[in-house]
């Protein structure tokens, strides 16, 4: 027994030590936690990444796949976020069509399944990393850690901050990718079993089946390839056992000795880095070029620090956004589902009182870092120099360090890193009954923090069931973050409140004069309430602001023709096609306006496209049949009708306009039938 599994034993008991009971503990408790959402709506983001991605439909081709984004858009489009996971989409559509279509509860239950594995998994993870990779010479693991790897596993099952990525489905990328990661670095650990652990010794096919798991796991979410660095450092600390700060001061007084450590004379290690290295470089350098157009395109409401004027004030923000992160592991309380468009404030000067909080969290950074390099303890060196690995690592690329994120804080990046946030918490609590008599007092701290965070997974599972709890819920969290406005006012306004989501969309704008899809979902219903001048305003400056905004155009052409302003209402349809060519609706609209200025033809012409562009657009073909029975002709008229019938068969308005014209056509029978 390790001497951390020794400070724990009056919190863990030993009933629940055997690797079955833990791992049977661990799966239920997580599964506890999240059942909640199991038959919860598909909820924000869901929608864009299922409910209109055509990736998941069976008439998409499987290799499609492999050519676009996470939403379904090409990778080659400028528009594309680059976000390249196709063995994601692949398990969406696999749940499509297992379940018959967009049935939220299968996609649900399997984020919950997923969490619940990964959770049990954590205990062979916590245990190497708390015990290490010591073998009898029957090949048998040695200080298997049970303890520390159950509190460890248990604290990182209940945690709060997972709520988006198991109650919300597109977290499913990032539950994929930290199985594979965690796979990945288990096959890591496999390498040196399978040679008894001998010194310098190690099994080729899993460390290369090790980065192809990476690899698999940068395909369900881009942090999974950080796996391989982690793998890394856990071979230099745990097999080649470097210590660190003993290397630097050999390096500072040039010791000769340095020449004959064994870490650089070991040519396992060497060849184990050499293949990490280059198949870390290989995955990276494919997925580069897959990405094709170099990196996506984000703006400033995505992530403001990131063009802050100042390379001094993006530092300062970015440091405020990593202890805003280490908050969030700390107390996850304060959950919001977007933390972007003012939900954080920059800090533009030395006064603002936040700065301490990035001062806060390198001074507990430095003191772990310190600890870990300068402890006589070799046991407690690895504990903490792997805790923080595990914690940073998978963070980095969130971090803005090598490139610019799409947003400010994001709870689904931290799903991986909370693992060392786990690893370190469970390293304290044995550190603290060490050093105190009241050992009961911190049990009783320990369990009142699973119980107080299984609570809150279960409060805030039940606020992802549902948009209307989800954004309600972030208006306490971040009100000045003119996104949640947004959509709770748009959450209203598919209820049919309209009074109410003028008042959301509104503080939107306010918040944010630049919004324009809070501008034109607020220009849409006053249009609808006849309040057009403000309407016209509104769209207006939506379409100044972003010129190739379509839907604004084609409202704003909406209004104008309600105000009898016809020329402006053509060129603002002409400019929403020039922006969209594939836009049924505008065509329609379009169509009207011709109509009503008895261009007949052009409407005609105006509303076949919009057929052509969906053909089972039933206003565009009843008001051709309309217009062409209202001009006399007939025959004309009877043949759309039948065209569009036999694309749109139980549409009754198209039955009703269709017996009209054969009734006047005195087909009197074939007009009842119909």
């Amino acid at each position: 027994m390790t001497e951390l599994d020794a400070d724990l034993d009056h919190i863990i008991p030993a009933s629940v030590l055997p690797p079955f009971w833990a791992k049977l503990v661990v799966g239920f408790v997580s599964l506890v936690c999240f059942a909640r959402s199991y038959d919860g709506d598909f909820v924000f983001d869901d929608s864009e990444a299922i409910i209109n991605n055509k990736d998941l439909r069976a008439d998409t081709p499987l290799g499609d796949l492999w050519h676009h984004d996470f939403w379904g858009s090409r990778l080659s489009s400028n528009t594309s976020h680059k976000s390249y996971r196709p063995l994601t989409v692949l398990t969406f559509r696999i749940n499509y069509y297992l379940s018959g279509g967009f049935h939220p509860m299968s996609f649900h239950v399997i984020n919950i399944l997923l969490h619940g594995g990964i959770s049990v998994l954590m205990v062979d993870v916590f245990s190497v990393l708390f015990g290490g990779l010591q073998y009898t010479s029957k090949g048998r693991r040695l200080n298997l850690a049970p303890r520390s790897s159950l509190l460890a596993a248990l604290l990182f099952a209940v945690h709060p901050v997972h709520t988006e990525c198991v109650a919300g489905v597109v977290g499913r990328a990032d539950l994929l990718g930290a199985l594979f990661f965690l796979l990945s670095f288990l096959g890591y650990c496999k390498a040196f079993r399978e040679t008894g652990n001998k010194e310098g010794t190690h099994s080729t096919f899993w460390v290369l089946l090790s980065i192809l798991l990476g690899a698999v796991a940068m395909l369900c979410k881009e942090q999974g390839i950080t796996v391989l660095g982690l793998n890394a450092v856990f071979d230099i600390l745990v097999i080649g056992k470097l210590n660190v700060l003993e290397m630097v001061q050999k390096v500072l007084h040039k010791d000769k000795s340095l020449e004959k450590t064994g870490i650089l004379r070991n040519g396992g290690l060497l060849f184990r880095m050499t293949l990490l290295a280059s198949g870390g470089a290989g995955v990276l350098y494919m997925r580069w070029k897959i990405m094709g157009t170099g990196p996506p395109a984000f703006t400033e409401v995505d992530n403001p620090a990131s063009f802050a004027d100042g390379m001094l004030v993006r530092a300062i923000n970015y440091n405020y956004y990593y202890s805003l992160n280490a908050w969030l592991l700390l107390c996850p309380w304060w959950l919001c589902f977007d933390w972007s468009m003012g939900c954080i404030p920059l800090i533009k000067s030395a006064g603002d009182w936040r700065v301490t909080a990035p001062v806060a969290l390198w001074l507990c950074l430095i003191g772990l870092i310190c600890q870990a390099l300068c402890s006589e303890d070799s046991h407690r060196r690895r504990i903490l120099t792997l805790g923080l690995g595990f914690l940073i690592i998978p963070f980095l690329p969130a971090s803005n360090l090598f490139f610019r994120v799409g947003f400010v804080v994001a709870e689904r990046v931290l799903y991986l890193p909370s693992a060392g946030y786990c690893m370190l918490l469970t390293f304290g609590f044995g550190a603290l009954s060490k050093h105190t008599k009241k050992k009961k007092l911190v049990a009783a701290v320990v369990l009142g923090i699973l119980f107080i965070n299984m609570l809150r997974c279960m409060i805030r599972s039940g606020e992802w069931r549902n948009e209307e709890q989800l954004f309600r819920s972030a208006l306490s969290v971040c009100p000045l973050n003119a996104k949640v406005h947004y959509n709770v006012g748009k959450n209203l306004a598919d209820k049919g409140n309209q009074t109410a989501a003028i008042r959301y969309y509104r503080e939107a704008v306010r918040l944010n004069p630049k919004y324009v899809h809070a501008m034109n979902n607020l220009g849409n219903i006053l249009k609808e309430r006849n309040e057009l001048q403000e309407a016209e305003e509104l769209l207006s400056l939506a379409v100044q602001i972003q010129p190739d905004f379509a839907a604004a155009w084609m409202n704003l052409g909406i209004v104008q023709n309600s105000l009898k302003r016809f020329e402006a209402a053509e060129q603002s349809y002409r400019t929403a096609i020039k922006h969209r060519r594939k836009y049924p609706d505008c065509y329609y609209n379009l169509g009207r306006l011709y109509a009503d200025l008895n261009r007949h033809v052009d409407a005609l012409n105006a509303w076949r496209n919009a057929t052509v562009l969906k053909p089972e657009h039933s206003l565009a073909w009843n008001n051709m049949i309309i217009l062409l029975d209202n001009t006399g002709n007939l025959a004309q008229a009877e043949a759309v009708g039948r065209e569009a019938l036999e694309l749109i068969p139980n549409d009754h308005s198209l039955m009703f306009s269709l017996a009209n014209v054969l009734g006047k056509s005195q087909k009197y029978k074939t007009s009842l039938s119909t």
